[in-house]
């Protein structure tokens, strides 16, 4: 437990000094609050179901920093280390894997709990957002989709080579569910074939749990069975595709 508290630590500090990662996870996501909220404001509007526009979208950027810390954090930083050979010098330490991956997991949950204060605080002291009436339901549902992005950020960082790489795929994959999914721009602009196709996007279903649950506080068992089954597959893969150097 020791071990595990001090590597956290250090890798919480190596991960702030990461000005690209740090900027996509805790400072985008605001910048796009504050652009839409400037834009729209937060009157409600029945094109939005009786919702404001940052009352809408908040818990969509939530999701967008769940996913960006998942699929370009994560594996970027473990793809810098296996490219310099930090994982192979680990390796021949007493440092049980177990130790560095579970400080991976607590690092980034971190990053994205802070990233998704951020946007709430904003939200609520610049545009009087509307707060959930069940906040453990969203915090459960938040843990639920994170999980699931970091078991994919582990696959990515399993099968992906180097940082470069690494950061390529995570753009490819990332940037066109951000758009899709709602967690970038409500899905209500969309058009039917967009919608549709979104649909098969996981993170569609991780900007659907949580809406649900912040709206109208009742769980959406499509999204979680989703999640769910994301997570045991990229967990699976990742644990037999993992490679330290």
């Amino acid at each position: 437990m020791n071990a595990l508290r001090k590597m956290t630590w250090v890798e919480f500090k190596l991960a702030l000094r990461e000005p690209v990662a740090t900027f996509f996870t805790l400072v985008f996501p605001v910048l796009i609050l504050f652009l839409f909220g400037s834009i729209y404001g937060n009157e409600p509007s029945e094109f939005l179901g009786g919702r404001g526009n940052v009352d809408n979208s908040v818990p969509g950027y939530i999701a967008m920093v769940i996913a960006t810390t998942g699929m370009m954090s994560l594996p970027i930083g473990l793809a810098t280390y296996r490219e310099l050979g930090v994982l192979r010098r680990y390796r021949a330490t007493p440092l049980r894997p177990q130790t560095l991956l579970g400080a991976r997991v607590i690092v980034h949950t971190i990053i994205s709990v802070i990233g998704s204060a951020v946007l709430i605080t904003a939200g609520v002291l610049v545009y009087d957002m509307v707060l959930p009436a069940n906040i453990p339901a969203v915090v459960l549902a938040f843990l639920l989709g994170n999980v699931g992005f970091l078991a994919v950020g582990f696959l990515l960082a399993s099968v992906l080579p180097n940082a470069n790489t690494a950061t390529a795929v995570g753009m490819a994959l990332l940037y066109p569910m951000l758009f899709l999914s709602g967690a970038g721009l409500p899905r209500e602009i969309l058009p039917d074939n967009l919608v549709k196709f979104g649909n098969f996007l996981p993170l569609t279903h991780v900007v659907d749990l949580l809406k649900d649950v912040w709206y109208s506080n009742t769980w959406n068992m499509t999204a979680i069975a989703v999640i769910v089954g994301m997570t045991l597959v990229a967990g699976v893969l990742s644990v037999r595709t993992f490679r330290w150097e």
